[in-house]
């Protein structure tokens, strides 16, 4: 399987109110179609490494490497070009705007990357709803929806790029078990027929044991991988 994503000798401080080493010596990679889980106790590192992963946070020493290429240390313009383009995102809050419906919700990025025309990116966001099993929602306003329903839209709109990662940053962590086991299968069922690559930082347990993977962390480090 490709490599995906790597790590070399990644390292971060914060500094306020005083130097703290909250990242020590980071390296690992993840191969293509791999659903990886990121757990570990409040502080332990996880959450900044994610936004590290993600190329929202560039303040770090070290290599990271998407897709074969090294990101560390370019511009921010590059950055936000391979965050759209090869990054989709799904948080523990949807974050869908309430007003429009479900699919020009999913229609957001794919519009902001502006690389197809408005008509194929229509297309294509039914598409990702109906992979969701939303399609039949597709018009109705984000905020009609249940919890779970608008989580699943959030998935669908962090596939409209066709990313190579999908990261989440507790993704079912507001959701009730019911909808958190509908979320997971959704993942599982992205690596499995779809060969995409899932990261995710959660505190579920067995959300983390069910994934393929799971990387420990704690006091900055990765203690189990």
């Amino acid at each position: 399987m490709n490599t995906v994503l790597r790590t070399e000798n990644l390292n971060k401080f914060f500094y306020d109110p005083i130097e703290f080493k909250v990242l020590k010596n980071i390296e690992f990679e993840v191969k293509k179609g791999e659903f990886l889980s990121m757990i570990g106790k409040s502080g332990s590192g996880k959450s900044t490494l994610l936004y590290i992963l993600s190329t929202m946070d560039n303040d770090y020493s070290g290599s990271l490497f998407i897709d074969n290429e090294l990101v560390t240390g370019l511009s921010k313009d590059k950055m936000a070009e391979i965050r759209n383009e090869k990054i989709g995102f799904v948080f523990q809050f949807h974050y869908l705007l309430s007003e429009f419906s479900c699919l020009q919700n999913v229609m957001i990025p794919a519009l902001k990357l502006g690389r197809l025309s408005v008509k194929d990116i229509e297309a294509k966001a039914y598409e990702k709803l109906e992979i969701l099993g939303l399609k039949d929602q597709a018009l109705k306003p984000a905020s009609k929806l249940s919890g779970g329903q608008q989580q699943r839209v959030a998935i669908a709109r962090a596939l409209i790029n066709d990313p190579i990662i999908i990261m989440g940053d507790e993704p079912t962590g507001n959701l009730d078990s019911n909808n958190t086991r509908l979320v997971f299968d959704m993942f599982q069922h992205l690596t499995r027929s779809y060969g995409q690559t899932i990261i995710s930082v959660t505190h579920d347990d067995d959300f983390a044991k069910k994934s393929d993977r799971i990387i420990e962390m704690k006091d900055g480090e990765i203690v189990k991988y």
